[in-house]
């Protein structure tokens, strides 16, 4: 496994015709945390879904499904997003027994290749429609009437408004930034779940947007917000996640919690 390559546009993808798990590129954690350990109390997971995962049953029939792949924020990498469809691909022409044997293989390959125990899910596309499509928990901060002039991250617009503690529900559906492979816009909504001093709503909403330009991996985005609210607005708790559109039949959804018996609440968006 090997750090990802910028490709040229124009360029055909070979996709694979074999099981091919060394497709999947391996990425440190560390190198997005500028090569240290988050001073900040962290707890989470990546959840990613597959919807374009087909393989074929000992006669040769095809079958899909929709996979959900849960990864733990400690484990040792991320993997680029467009290596882990061209290894789902790779399983188009493979035959798997049972959809139990498929699952196991899936596991062993993403678990290796993110160096933590990664948990997957497959559903029928009948059982994926019954979850049905969720709205946001909270409120919507994409009303507010701002101006916004800046558009690579600015911690210094996050400011506490009121010491009184809150509980409160914010987000927005105006989050944007760039992949770093590729300059691609991934477009999410971001989600932010707090108890303490109440933040200045106008300039926590004039910091989701100075992202625009910002080009990073989803989950290293989401644990910069999780950092900078933390750092400038002295949260007691915190959670914050980010549903992303997908791409490549791909989405990737960061959750970061400082409460360890958290749990990510579910919720598939009209994007997704």
């Amino acid at each position: 496994m090997s750090g990802p390559t910028k490709p040229r546009l124009g360029v055909a993808t070979e996709y694979p015709r074999h099981y091919s798990p060394e497709l999947l590129v391996a990425i440190p954690r560390a190198e997005g945390r500028g090569g240290q350990a988050l001073e900040q109390p962290l707890y989470g997971v990546d959840i990613w879904t597959a919807y374009e995962l087909s393989w074929l049953e000992p006669s040769g029939k095809p079958r899909v499904a929709i996979a959900e792949m849960v990864v733990p924020a400690d484990s040792r990498h991320i993997v680029e997003s467009k290596s882990l469809k061209l290894y789902l691909n790779s399983l188009n022409r493979e035959v798997f027994a049972d959809t139990n044997q498929l699952a196991a293989t899936l596991e062993r390959d993403l678990s290796r290749a993110f160096g933590g125990k990664v948990r997957v899910t497959l559903y029928t596309l009948a059982e994926y429609g019954e979850k049905g499509i969720g709205v946001p928990e909270g409120e919507s901060l994409d009303e507010l009437a701002v101006s916004c002039d800046r558009y690579t991250p600015d911690p210094q617009l996050l400011a506490v408004a009121d010491e009184s503690p809150v509980s409160e529900r914010l987000y927005t559906d105006l989050f944007k930034t760039n992949c770093p492979v590729t300059g691609q816009p991934d477009w999410a909504t971001v989600l932010i779940d707090y108890r303490g001093p109440a933040m200045d709503r106008t300039g926590l909403l004039r910091y989701l947007v100075s992202f625009r330009d910002h080009q990073d991996f989803h989950e290293n985005c989401v644990e910069r917000l999780f950092a900078d609210i933390l750092a400038r607005c002295r949260p007691a708790s915190l959670t914050v996640s980010a549903r992303y559109t997908r791409r490549g039949g791909l989405d990737i959804n960061p959750w970061r919690s400082t409460e360890p018996d958290a749990a990510p609440r579910w919720r598939r968006l009209a994007r997704q």
